[in-house]
């Protein structure tokens, strides 16, 4: 009996700081009162996969799914303050026309209202924008997360909880099955 009591232990490892978890799940977002809308849905052939813990994730998400073990459920809720943020109108820029040129020509197969567009800020860095508007002689780019103002719903299962291995945690990802392979 007390060796059955331990290998039970050693199969319901809990979620927590440097484990590798798989969960299923499907996220729903809404805006107020709006009805909400499917974003993403996993599947237990296609799981998310990631490392608990090392800040890659909503804290909210890890809040909600730390402590759990294989097969619990979760239902649970982010606000936009706890979750991709609220819109910021610092983040809509007004940009000159001749910026989405190539060959001096306007790339109009590209930009388009609605497109989301991989674009460089000053510095170099890459920002992910949503082109709102094209006038005349500008381009409006929403850079806010597509998912800024929104309410996230979260309802799924964990499938797997283990140890990362030293090579993961070095990598800052997921090695094999549901995760990057090299």
């Amino acid at each position: 009996m007390l060796k059955q009591v331990q290998h039970d232990k050693k199969t319901k490892m809990t979620i927590n700081k440097n484990k590798v978890v798989s969960v299923n799940y499907h996220l729903s977002s809404h805006i107020d009162n709006e009805a909400p809308e499917l974003v993403e849905q996993t599947s237990t052939d296609h799981p998310f996969t990631f490392i608990f813990g090392v800040g890659q994730l909503l804290p909210d998400f890890e809040k909600n799914l730390a402590d759990k073990k294989v097969g619990d459920k979760f239902d649970f809720k982010v606000t936009p303050a706890n979750g991709y943020g609220v819109s910021d109108k610092e983040m809509i820029a007004k940009i000159p026309k001749e910026a989405f040129n190539v060959d001096g020509v306007f790339d109009s197969e590209r930009v388009k209202e609605g497109e989301e567009l991989m674009m460089n800020d000053a510095d170099g860095n890459q920002l992910m924008g949503f082109v709102q508007e094209i006038g005349n002689d500008y381009v409006i780019m929403d850079f806010n997360h597509p998912l800024a103002d929104h309410n996230l719903h979260f309802v799924g299962e964990v499938l797997s909880v283990r140890e990362a291995t030293a090579e993961e945690l070095d990598h800052g990802h997921v090695h094999g099955p549901g995760g990057h392979h090299h």
